[in-house]
């Protein structure tokens, strides 16, 4: 789309007159709506919506938009994210030793099925260096332990501001953030296959292969101090049966979690996931 867009998206208790009281304040101001989709969750009370229009003969600026929207929002009890489309989001991948989630949304990148800069790499292992040297990223190897990991941490936040990072993706990062860096940095994806909460730990395949499971998948989530458990995005499943072995179940996985990471990142971008709770509502 060629002109500028704004997108509002807002939670708030349900009552009447929501959607024409959300439409009046863009039809007063001259905006023209583009794109409209809502959803009551009527067990939690809750009114969710996503709204785009134009900015093109709006008659508020940009830095007026909020603080207006907000004395309709506040009489409502509503929270809500105002976002731009000609703002462009800064992204870091953070990665451990599998590549295959690093170069998907790299290549995804340079073939602009996502509008982002990817400026940083952090891992905590050298290996995928040279994937950052080929298409021209910074890379920063920050090993962690046990004992230096609140020391790491920190130097990986001060890097995610020097870089003026607004998202991480966890492209197979194979460490747990700590509920102290996710307070200080929320947006942060992360992707994982879908055998959880029956085969955790390492080797989730080759269990699952003795298990003669049926079906492999992936999830990718928002991260919080909840292993695993956050705010899901999306989820893909794949059909295997008693003809595939190990190395075809890991194969289908990765595919997966290729496809399914990329999926989430691109919703976050496009401002289409509404977080409520432990929940989302995702606007395609």
């Amino acid at each position: 789309m060629s002109t500028t867009t704004a997108t509002l998206l807002i939670s708030c208790p349900d009552q009447r007159g929501l959607v024409a009281k959300i439409a009046n304040f863009i039809y007063a101001n001259g905006g023209n709506i583009i794109h409209a989709d809502q959803h009551t969750d009527f067990s939690a009370g809750l009114f969710l919506t996503r709204i785009e229009w134009q900015l093109a003969g709006f008659n508020l600026p940009k830095d007026l938009i909020g603080p207006a929207f907000n004395a309709i929002a506040q009489p409502l009890g509503a929270k809500w994210e105002l976002h731009f489309s000609d703002s462009v989001p800064r992204i870091a991948i953070w990665v451990s030793r599998q590549d295959h989630c690093l170069y998907d949304l790299i290549w995804r990148h340079r073939a602009k099925e996502f509008t982002a800069e990817i400026p940083l790499i952090i891992s905590n292992h050298p290996h995928l260096k040279v994937a950052a040297d080929q298409f021209g990223m910074d890379f920063h190897h920050i090993p962690i332990t046990k004992e230096n990991k609140p020391e790491q941490e920190a130097k990986q936040l001060e890097l995610l501001h020097q870089y003026k990072i607004d998202l991480v993706v966890l492209a197979k990062y194979m460490q747990i953030v700590s509920a102290d860096f996710i307070a200080k940095f929320p947006q942060i994806i992360n992707i994982h296959h879908s055998f959880l909460p029956a085969f955790v730990g390492a080797n989730p395949y080759h269990r699952a292969f003795e298990r003669g499971v049926k079906i492999i998948g992936a999830t990718s989530h928002y991260v919080t101090t909840d292993l695993d458990a956050g705010p899901i995005i999306e989820q893909d499943v794949v059909r295997v049966s008693h003809r595939d072995e190990v190395e075809d179940l890991v194969r289908k996985g990765k595919d997966l979690e290729r496809v399914v990471l990329a999926r989430a990142v691109r919703l976050h971008l496009q401002n289409r996931v509404l977080v409520y709770g432990n929940r989302t509502v995702v606007f395609e």
